[in-house]
């Protein structure tokens, strides 16, 4: 996402790079009415007016617990909470997949089902109940409708001339959408080598590295990136605010165009510094009320099967019609952790990153 800012009312400390001392002078650690989330970007809106800054807000004034906000892209979050194993500064991680099948495989989460989590489907939570999906989303590139006469549609379209210096998608191994890029590239290429010719090619088009998805979709918006990669939930509500954007699905040449849900998945951090208010918030933004939020603030869909949207962006006009004709995948979520480092290896080796 943009640049983040600070929002006292919300009381929201975007933290960054920075310790957690520079929230208020204290630390997480020493103030026992607070409760730190990692998370990665997405959710927390440009003029605060995301799903987050909504949330928080209200668990604020329900509480009275202050939330203390790390936002960065999902491997960048189970890094830093991996460095911080020994003296935990989170109580709550928020990442995409496989980065939070990566969390539990490195002992970060502990077990805690959230209150409404037996609404969540099997597939969108984990079998040892370590973490539950808090949004659901899906996987998508995004175009700039206004420079673009003709949208692109095939992977293969992205190989023209005419997007040199002018693509960009995020870091995969860093972000959770870069990583989806290969995840997509290998299914619709049909494995691993075949997309990687791919991604070799296609380097000649792309402008460069980029940690953070999010940042992607302003430049799209202004046209100094006709294409990006993102995700439905993220660019739905970018749209409103940036309306240049346009949310679609590579297909390979003669195919049928794809995706796979990509949820924003949460958990209890082990050894939390602040583990009863980590579940509160857990609990909370499972509850009925944030959920019947998630499409009408967030634009990405709620991860509880008994909360039905009600407000137009969630009917066939707007989000399920976005998904129609879509072919919707899979992933082996396992098989992509245990190998996710000699993927992004082989990229790193495919385009010269």
């Amino acid at each position: 996402m943009p640049e983040n800012v600070r929002k006292p009312l919300a009381a929201l400390c975007v933290l960054a790079a920075l310790p957690l001392t520079a929230c208020g002078g204290n630390s997480a650690a020493s103030d026992e009415n607070v409760v730190t989330v990692y998370s990665a970007d997405g959710l927390k809106g440009e003029n605060g007016d995301g799903w987050y800054d909504q949330v928080f807000k209200d668990f604020e004034k329900e509480t009275g617990i202050k939330v203390e906000y790390v936002e960065g892209g999902s491997g960048e979050m189970v890094q830093r909470a991996t460095r911080e194993k020994r003296n935990p500064q989170a109580d709550v991680l928020v990442t995409l997949p496989p980065f939070i099948q990566q969390a539990d495989t490195k002992g970060l989460l502990q077990k805690y089902a959230p209150k409404g989590a037996d609404q969540v489907s099997g597939a969108d939570k984990a079998a040892n109940g370590t973490w539950t999906a808090v949004v659901n989303n899906y996987f998508g590139f995004i175009h700039n409708k206004k420079e673009l006469k003709q949208a692109p549609t095939t992977w293969e379209d992205l190989l023209d001339g005419k997007y040199e210096n002018k693509l960009q998608y995020s870091t995969p191994g860093v972000a959770g959408d870069g990583t989806a890029v290969l995840i997509k590239a290998m299914h619709d290429f049909g494995g691993e080598k075949p997309a990687m010719e791919y991604l070799k090619k296609l380097q000649a088009n792309n402008v460069g590295p980029s940690a953070s998805t999010g940042k992607l979709a302003p430049k799209v918006d202004k046209g100094e990136l006709l294409v990006a990669n993102g995700d439905v939930q993220m660019n739905y509500a970018q749209s409103k605010s940036m309306p240049n954007l346009g949310i679609w699905f590579p297909a390979r040449e003669g195919g049928k165009p794809t995706t796979f849900a990509l949820p924003y998945a949460a958990g209890l951090v082990t050894k939390a510094p602040h583990s009863e208010n980590g579940k509160k918030l857990l609990d909370y933004m499972l509850g009925q009320k944030a959920q019947a939020q998630v499409s009408e603030i967030g634009g990405g869909f709620a991860a509880r099967q008994d909360v039905k949207a009600t407000d137009a962006d969630a009917d066939a006009i707007a989000l399920d019609k976005l998904m129609d004709g879509v072919e919707i995948f899979e992933p082996d979520w396992n098989d992509i952790e245990k190998n996710l480092t000699s993927y992004v290896d082989s990229w790193k080796s495919a385009t010269g990153s």
